[in-house]
């Protein structure tokens, strides 16, 4: 049996790292499994967003806020060691109708205290002079911000570590320690980890660790695609994207979705994205995916069209079929905590939802209400498994 820490948080990407480093923070002792490194997951395979400009009126544009308060605040000396980037966003629209609804949008998001501007189509091409000639107008959102998301789940594990905390890589998780129905450390491949409290940062995966504790957590992967062109001068100076965007965030449809996302990289390249598809954790490249990523980035910019994509990479986001992560203490297993299902916002609120967490791990009162997230909203649904079940998480 190794030592026993106060938390294990199974999963180094940008949520476990987040989680880790403010429980440090809390001053809890904290151990962080990961069956491979920092990062080696899905926040390897996205584009870094913190994004206001997508999200709704609800709880999840409220976690959104708190987080971008995280990351200018709690966060801010760092900012430099993943690249944070203050760039905005602009969502365009090219038709009569997403000009309609974009009109709609923003005034409900200005209603709940989002800075948000309308552009016309002066402002529009001021603001981006190679947008698309039939862009009708579009909205700016200065507080959309990027962070280069490896370098983010990195850091965050080193500052972690650097406070006390243990960081435990190439380490699969295969079950869960229990006294009664409590539960109280995990078996891994490396040994029994013993803990309070143990955190379930798994992303896509984090269904198949809540099996093994004998809880349903409906946590689905979503496949997306990015394309990379060669390094240019500036050309895009904003994430720029069409107004279809939000719509397919929202939607719970498992075919293939696509529409323009557009942004620059102090590198030079330009990221394309970006696409949505149910395939279960199928990892073929889809010429259908990258096909459509082109079409619909070289609408958005037409002089796209004669730039060279070098390369590009897909990962799976881990998506829950009512649009909101999994966030707090699973009561169906007691001693498990998750915090997972983030879908593409997971770089966004991952701030957030750490420090949030920690607050709950350390037994005070989270600043933000954490019930719309909590585990118990899929009901007391449970599997019979061993205490000791294996498998692969």
């Amino acid at each position: 049996m190794n030592q026993t820490s106060d938390v294990i948080i199974i999963g180094a990407g940008v949520i476990g790292a987040a989680t880790a480093y403010f429980a440090t923070q809390q001053g809890l002792t904290v151990t962080v499994l990961d069956k491979g490194l920092p990062a080696s997951g899905t926040s390897s395979a996205c584009e870094g967003n913190i994004l206001v400009s997508d999200k709704e009126l609800g709880p999840e544009l409220e976690l959104t806020r708190y987080s971008l308060g995280v990351w200018h605040g709690d966060l801010a000396e760092h900012k430099k060691l993943w690249e944070f980037e203050s760039k905005g966003g602009i969502i365009v629209a090219s038709r009569e109708s997403s000009l309609t609804s974009l009109e709609r949008v923003m005034a409900a998001q200005a209603s709940y205290g989002v800075v948000v501007e309308k552009l016309d189509p002066d402002a529009l091409r001021q603001a981006e002079p190679n947008i698309t000639p039939d862009a009708l107008g579009g909205a700016s959102y200065p507080e959309d911000c990027q962070v280069q998301p490896m370098l983010v789940a990195a850091h965050l594990v080193r500052l972690a570590t650097e406070a006390g905390a243990r960081f435990v890589a190439d380490t699969a998780v295969t079950g869960f320690l229990r006294a009664g129905k409590r539960v109280t450390g995990v078996t891994t491949t490396r040994g029994d980890f013993a803990a309070g409290a143990v955190v379930n940062c798994t992303g896509t995966w984090a269904g198949e660790l809540a099996a093994l504790a004998g809880v349903d957590v409906p946590v689905l992967p979503r496949r997306g695609f990015v394309m990379v062109t060669e390094p240019l001068p500036p050309m895009v100076h904003h994430k720029v994207y069409a107004a279809e965007y939000i719509d397919n965030v929202g939607s719970s449809d498992a075919g293939l979705q696509a529409s323009p996302v557009v942004e620059g990289t102090p590198s030079g390249s330009i990221l394309i994205g970006s696409t949505r598809e149910r395939v279960g954790f199928d990892r073929t490249v889809s010429i259908d995916a990258l096909r459509l990523l082109a079409q619909n980035a070289t609408a958005l910019f037409p002089f796209l069209a004669e730039v060279k994509a070098i390369r590009h990479y897909h990962g799976f986001r881990p998506y829950c079929p009512d649009h909101l992560p999994v966030i707090g203490h699973d009561e169906r297993a007691p001693g498990l905590w998750h915090a997972a299902g983030h879908e593409g916002a997971g770089i966004g609120l991952s701030a957030g939802t750490g420090k949030l967490l920690a607050q709950a791990l350390a037994g005070m009162t989270p600043d933000l209400d954490l019930s719309p997230f909590t585990p118990a909203r899929f009901g007391e649904q449970a599997r019979n498994t061993s205490h000791r079940e294996e498998a692969t998480a």
